[in-house]
């Protein structure tokens, strides 16, 4: 018999993002109009709900004006700053050059934006969802999908709490719980540990592309009053990532709220060099003069990182599955080229609770909900992301001034009706390292701890913490690859992909080189999950309520 205590709800959601939160939100307004009631419950592994949330971030704000028109009037923290100046800039070393409005299509000018903290905005959510009866347990962890006998989704259940490292209970050791549902909702964010488990077993992925990723490294800086400018949003492309082949992204600043900037880099996961540090690229991009220039006198309050989805249209799996849904970067519904995807997470859970309601009022239960499908394949938010479906690929393939040129011709195009007759495809980014033979070690200058620091005194301001007896969290598959073929083949990339420091090769001077996981530093971006090159690290949950507590990203 299990020690497990189970609690049913009509519906259960993994995750108290942007997606969940809106998905919770939706089904209790549903419930209300029609006078009648369904039990709704949100998991959060983070220790608060916000807790594990980082964006840049600038949102559109249209799901939001539907899903609550007043939020405005209502405190919501992301109504104080709106966009009123947005800037390109194409960088060299030291110079830069402004895009023209006039030469990018108008959804791209940041009209009617908002730049503030995801974190803050999903914490007024979560707020919003409890006033309406929402059940939230932060600090819990979804670790396990359950099934039921036919097979499909029966629920999720939460890790065990008191585990040590060596698989014993300690004195502390709680059981985990079983949430049983109608339909659960998986809303994890980008290469959620579940929602892979989740496709595999339903093929979901089949008949699409993979998907890609970047790497999005975030700084939160309190700036020389004389220099903030609220509402000011500045993206950069160039340097420094056009100095390494094979090699692509971009930065942002955004003047915010509190006389704080948050500005961050955008390295995209298929780089080839296995030399190149996403960490150390964004560390130099904050030298740059223009950079530089903003930060003079500044103080860096806070750091940050996670895997973006950057696949698109095309990359978005199969939604549906009996007893669930896929919701948020967890399907993968980013605008890359707006570098937005709260509007869109947020109306894929608006779009999934719709046909949840419809299926619980007509009392069903581990169905199919096609009517999601149908509802986002009817929607603006598919319209949106088949306008922008071909600017990766090609700026990929092409590179950052011819790719994003034919990109933006293609952008125009679409937006003005003339759909392209083409839908460019994707390679797995842990595919596209060379070995290192064929490569030139990239030599990044020393931290000067004013613009630029290192990986450690940086996860500091994450405030990350892991009970650190507790069984390892990022697991190998097979332990001798990273020594015996990732260390010859690409020097092992680990060390330089991850930007928490987690990984290292010790001994090797020695000639008894030995692969070190130093699992209490992650900060979940799941970088490694992505971009190993035999993927051989599996990222699954640690015990709930750890990894880093963001304040205000």
């Amino acid at each position: 018999m299990s020690e497990r205590e189970s609690m049913p709800y009509d519906v259960v959601i993994v995750g108290a993002g942007p997606a969940g939160l809106a998905a919770a939100i939706r089904l209790k307004q549903l419930a209300a109009e029609a006078g009648s009631e369904i039990s709704v419950c949100i998991l959060e592994k983070g220790s608060e709900v916000g807790a594990h949330i980082l964006s840049g971030a600038v949102i559109d704000p249209r799901s939001l004006d539907e899903l609550l028109p007043d939020w405005r009037e209502q405190g919501c923290p992301l109504a104080q700053v709106p966009v009123n100046d947005n800037q390109h800039w194409l960088l060299s070393k030291t110079g830069k050059w402004d895009v023209p409005h006039f030469i990018v299509p108008k959804f791209m000018h940041n009209e009617g934006t908002y730049t503030g903290s995801l974190g803050n905005l999903c914490r007024w959510l979560a707020e919003q969802a409890e006033g309406l009866g929402v059940e939230i347990f932060p600090g819990f962890a979804a670790a396990e999908i359950l099934y039921n006998e036919d097979g499909s989704v029966k629920g999720v259940a939460t890790g065990d709490m008191g585990v040590a490292r060596d698989g014993t209970r300690k004195p502390d050791y709680q059981p985990g719980l079983e949430l049983h549902a109608r339909y659960t909702f998986f809303g994890e964010g980008v290469r959620g540990h579940l929602s892979k488990q989740i496709e595999r077993q339903f093929n979901l992925r089949d008949g699409v592309e993979p998907q890609i990723y970047g790497i999005g490294i975030k700084e939160l800086w309190d700036i020389d009053p004389a220099l903030h400018e609220p509402g000011r949003v500045i993206h950069t492309q160039g340097w420094p990532l056009n100095e390494t082949k094979g090699s692509n992204g971009g930065g942002f600043l955004y003047h915010q709220a509190n006389g704080q900037v948050a500005l961050g880099f955008v390295t995209w996961l298929n780089y080839t060099n296995p030399y190149l540090s996403p960490f150390h690229e964004m560390q130099r991009w904050k030298t740059h003069p223009k950079i530089a220039e903003i930060l003079k006198g500044a103080k860096r309050v806070s750091y940050g990182a996670r895997a973006i989805s950057d696949g698109g249209l095309q990359s978005i799996p199969k939604l549906t599955f009996p007893g669930g849904v896929l919701i948020g970067d967890s399907a993968g519904f980013l605008n890359v080229p707006r570098i937005k995807g709260t509007h869109t997470a947020m109306k894929s859970g608006m779009l999934a609770a719709e046909a949840a309601f419809t299926a619980v009022q007509a009392d069903r239960s581990g169905d199919e909900l096609t009517a999601y499908t149908e509802g986002f394949e009817a929607s603006w938010m598919h319209k949106e992301l088949s306008i922008v479906r071909n600017v990766v690929p090609l700026v990929k393939k092409f590179g950052d001034m011819v790719g994003s040129g034919l990109a933006n011709v293609t952008m125009f195009l679409e937006s003005w009706g003339v759909k392209m007759p083409f839908t460019l495809g994707h390679k797995p980014d842990h595919e596209s390292l060379w070995r290192k033979d064929l490569v030139h070690p990239i030599d990044y200058p020393k931290p000067d701890g004013v613009l630029s620091f290192d990986r450690l005194s940086s996860v500091f301001l994450s405030n990350t913490n892991h009970e650190e007896d507790q069984p390892i969290h990022l697991t190998l598959k097979d332990p001798d690859i990273p020594v015996d073929y990732d260390l010859p083949m690409y020097d092992e990339p680990a060390q330089r992909y991850c930007p928490a420091g987690v990984y290292e090769i010790v001994g090797e001077a020695e000639g008894t080189p030995k692969f070190v996981i130093n699992a209490q530093n992650c900060v979940h971006c799941k970088t490694c999950d992505i971009k190993d090159p035999t993927q051989n690290i599996n990222w699954v949950v640690p015990e709930g309520g750890g990894g880093p507590n963001y304040p205000n990203m």
